[in-house]
């Protein structure tokens, strides 16, 4: 069986869309493949008219600049503080030391963790790690937020602020695209849903809510 099968959307610029699906239904291989870490064996991904598959290896490191990407497990690297961790995302794009003195603060002041700046991932919340995540992911300004199971190991409240700080993200003007297990966040967010089971979208719902 194929992990994806007859997979076809679209997503315009600015939307808020919520991927859900029980565990195997081809979420995460569908992440994968939006930020060409996988390449489909039929068909094609395209963003902005062009088939990110077919940009030349080389060339990757142009699209994904317009991405950033959230993960369950943070990636924060352990031997960074917070300051260092988003420094070297700007650090990986070219951004100058002046930017980047300027930029962190703000970002940091953000999702508030301003007094957090020198602290290192052990000595920081879970909460306080996915925020540290979510300020790296966007420290570049990208068009697009992948957001995969990004509260997967939070509490109820700090799960409730991870979800209003990708909200005011996405008020802004970006587009997010987010994987959830979890019913009371999707059913809070009331915006588009897609629905997957057995490797199919089987629902796109413009304001939907958890339905499995």
């Amino acid at each position: 069986m194929p992990a994806l099968l007859d997979i076809s959307f679209s997503v315009k610029q600015g939307e808020f869309i919520t991927l859900v699906g029980h565990s195997g239904a081809g979420k995460t291989t569908l992440l994968r493949l939006l930020l060409a870490e996988e390449a489909p064996s039929t068909g094609s991904v395209f963003y902005e008219s062009k088939d990110i598959h077919a940009i030349k290896r080389s060339h990757l490191h142009t699209y994904r600049r317009k991405l950033g990407a959230v993960f369950q497990d943070y990636r924060l690297l352990p031997h960074k503080n917070a300051f260092e961790n988003i420094a070297f995302a700007m650090e990986a794009s070219g951004r100058t030391d002046e930017e980047i003195q300027a930029n962190v603060p703000e970002v940091l002041g953000l999702v508030g963790l301003r007094d957090k700046m020198w602290s290192f991932p052990d000595e920081l919340s879970g909460g306080e790690r996915q925020r540290v995540a979510i300020a790296r992911a966007i420290i570049n300004q990208p068009e697009v937020i992948i957001a995969d199971e990004p509260t997967g190991n939070l509490d109820p409240i700090n799960t409730y602020d991870i979800i209003e700080i990708l909200k005011k993200i996405n008020a802004a003007g970006t587009t997010v695209f987010l994987t959830t297990h979890n019913k009371g966040v999707v059913d809070s967010i009331k915006r588009r849903v897609l629905t997957m089971d057995k490797g199919k979208i089987v629902r796109d719902d413009a304001e939907g809510k958890y339905s499995l």
